[in-house]
């Protein structure tokens, strides 16, 4: 199981990129840090940055990019 995750703030549609066009955010194996963005959540058109909140290594997205997510629902494992 993992050390750290990061959660959904809110319910949104999660992104793991800025746009269809760049690359993502992160990837698995990448080390983050407090503060990294590593996705968006998009509500009714707005887009909120989902940031790593702790160091660490990003061992397994939990959600794939363009799902649906809920509020506090574990978006991304950390080691």
């Amino acid at each position: 199981m993992a050390d750290k995750t990061v959660k959904a703030q809110m319910p949104g549609t999660f992104y793991r990129r800025p746009d269809p066009e760049s690359d993502f955010y992160a990837e698995e194996g990448d080390a983050v840090s407090a503060g990294d963005t590593v996705g968006l959540i998009e509500v009714m058109k707005s887009f909120h940055e989902v940031k790593a909140e702790e160091d660490g290594t990003i061992s397994k997205f939990l959600v794939e990019n363009e799902s649906a997510v809920d509020a506090g629902q574990d978006l991304i494992e950390l080691e």
